[in-house]
């Protein structure tokens, strides 16, 4: 332990490449988004490309996960984005996407999510035990679960993930197979895999209805102090948790549309929502199995709340490190060695969250579970987009520290193809929240991260004027010596002795 109960490092070799591919992958809720996220595309964009448009997110974030892990293999720090937009754009930019990333994952991310998993159980409750209880009852529920379990070893942790995970892409799976099998009007159709569905007024909405799906997967890279390999395991781990979320929701949002009939898609997801994966299947299958997919979905939605609980804790831990955050914020664990500072926060925010609910009657899953996890992907979105302007940076000046498809191509490519998403989703931002253009909803939501950009960068410059120790050490997190003194220029890398 570090001055004041801080770490300097999460606990070491605790992680290989399975269980960081189901830590991240849990964040993504595969059965959440296969039953929610695909269906709500459907209906809300009333794009019938929704199939084609995962597809398409996944290549542009494999291109994006390029420069990605080729910045987690030069620079281990529980801080992934806001670590590497410090160390290619500058500290102010990185603090500045620090707060956007804590926003993105804690206060909308994670809190939707307690929101969706109120909703859920509630239904799952009173439609299989006859108990009839508030929404907010079962998120407080798994709020108080979720609380215990964020400060526990990672290790153990995502055996529970893993277990939760593979339970519901089996599911998933299952259900898509007695799909395909069963299409309307008993012929197979590819018609939403045409590229023409995506060429239509809602492309914007359609991906980015997709992108927030992926949204856990950059969490590859928070975990790497705890990893066994950091320069192997979070090269691996991401990319075959793109490549599995991508084809996984492909499939099973093409499936839907082969049962449903590419004519009626759109329809039956906006009659039916979250069920229609359910109603498909459900001629087909045992009640029995239907059951238990339904139960998977309420655990799915759990484990991305663990999954970004986790997440979370890592940056505000990485912040408070190096004193950015309060000190107190960066504790960990004695035997865990989890961030137990940044946990507790979390939990106090997500408390907070659905307090907030509960007292304004808003609306738990249109304005909870909807509106928030979807303004927390474009959060994600928007910070993906400025990490691979900070890649390319980053390279540029040092050009003999990656090939130049890694430092230079791929993450320029990345920047090019995200920042048209990040375009088309502004554009059509009325549509991807289901507002009326004129009221400009939308402009309040999307403007919380401009301004919390804003606050990060004036908040950067604070401590640079008042304590300039602290402003050095700010992006170098565990790879950095410090003297008693706190002298700002014995704040060196270990591999290059460098001040950066």
């Amino acid at each position: 332990m570090g001055r004041g109960g801080v770490a300097a490092a999460l606990a070491r070799s605790r992680l290989g490449v399975a269980p960081l591919v189901f830590s991240v992958m849990a964040a993504a809720a595969p059965l959440t988004v296969v039953a929610g996220g695909a269906t709500a595309g459907f209906a809300v964009t009333g794009s019938t490309g929704i199939p084609l448009a995962y597809v398409v997110v996944a290549v542009v974030l494999g291109l994006f996960a390029v420069g990605y892990v080729a910045m987690s293999r030069r620079i281990v720090n529980a801080g992934a984005f806001y670590t590497y937009i410090s160390r290619g754009l500058g500290k102010p930019a990185g603090v500045g996407g620090a707060l956007m990333a804590l926003a993105a994952y804690g206060p909308l991310m994670q809190v939707g999510l307690y929101c969706g998993f109120g909703v859920v159980a509630a239904d799952f409750m009173t439609a299989h035990a006859g108990l009839t209880m508030p929404w907010w009852i079962w998120a407080y529920a798994a709020w108080a679960i979720a609380a215990v379990l964020g400060v526990t070893r990672i290790d153990l942790l995502g055996v529970v993930l893993s277990v939760l995970l593979v339970a519901e892409i089996c599911v998933a799976v299952v259900l898509a197979v007695v799909q395909v099998r069963h299409p309307a009007g008993g012929r197979l159709s590819v018609m939403t895999l045409s590229p023409s569905n995506l060429l239509t007024t809602g492309l914007g909405a359609a991906l980015a209805t997709a992108i927030a799906g992926f949204v856990g997967f950059e969490g590859t890279a928070v975990f790497s102090e705890e990893t066994k390999d950091p320069r192997r395991t979070v090269a691996r781990a991401t990319f075959i948790a793109v490549t599995l979320i991508g084809g996984l929701y492909a499939f099973c949002a093409w499936a839907m549309s082969v049962a449903a009939g590419p004519d009626q898609i759109v329809a039956r997801s906006t009659a039916e929502g979250s069920a229609l994966i359910f109603n498909l299947a459900a001629p087909h299958l045992p009640p029995a199995v239907i059951t238990t997919g339904q139960f998977l979905l309420l655990s799915s939605i759990f484990a991305a709340i663990l999954a970004f609980q986790n997440t979370d804790a890592r940056i505000v831990f990485a912040l408070a490190r190096e004193g950015v955050f309060p000190t107190l914020w960066g504790r960990v664990g004695k035997r865990s060695k989890a961030p137990v500072g940044g946990s507790i926060t979390q939990t106090v925010v997500a408390f907070a969250g659905i307090v907030a609910f509960v007292l304004t009657g808003w609306d738990p899953f249109t304005k909870g579970f909807f509106w928030l996890t979807v303004l927390g992907g474009v959060g994600v979105l928007a910070l993906m987009t400025i990490t691979s302007s900070a890649v390319v940076a980053f390279f540029a000046r040092r050009d003999n520290q990656a090939g130049v498809w890694e430092g230079r191509v791929a993450p320029a490519l990345a920047f090019v193809a995200l920042a048209g998403v990040c375009y088309a989703t502004v554009d059509n931002a009325a549509a991807l929240f289901g507002v009326d253009p004129a009221s400009g909803t939308q402009w309040w939501l999307l403007g919380a991260y401009p301004a919390v950009f804003a606050v990060g960068v004036v908040w950067a410059f604070i401590v640079r004027r008042a304590r300039p120790e602290v402003y050095a050490r700010i992006g170098l997190g565990a790879h950095r010596t410090v003297s008693p003194a706190g002298d700002a220029a014995a704040l060196r890398t270990p591999t290059t002795g460098v001040v950066r």
